[in-house]
């Protein structure tokens, strides 16, 4: 169970790591409308193209996005799967602190 939890930790990790940065999260949110080629997308951000490969790499390695080469194109495509990492540890977060939150409102209603 220890091993499997510290997979989860370290997926979680992986996936925050990669949204941690803006270039990232902008990337994200234009692959949300569609895959693109890396020439297109490194068009929108200010900096070099190698500067904006390692973004690419760190989103591949943490696998919200694939990219495929097809001649001399290498088009990125977001994983949506991948981002349900974030959605069920949010999850788990929310139920946490509702069970919190109830068990203070019952307190709090047991002693008045």
């Amino acid at each position: 169970m220890a091993q499997y939890s510290a997979v989860l930790d370290r997926d979680i990790d992986d996936v925050f790591v990669a949204l941690g940065d803006p270039t990232r999260r902008g990337v994200i949110r234009r692959l949300g409308r569609g895959p693109t080629s890396v020439g297109d997308l490194a068009g929108e951000f200010p900096m070099t193209l190698p500067s904006f490969m390692k973004h690419i790499r760190v989103l591949e390695s943490a696998g919200l996005i694939s990219t495929a080469k097809r001649g001399r194109v290498r088009t990125c495509e977001l994983n949506r799967g991948r981002l349900a990492v974030v959605d069920d540890w949010l999850a788990e977060q929310r139920r946490i602190w509702d069970e919190r939150t109830d068990r203070l409102a019952t307190l709090l209603e047991e002693e008045q």
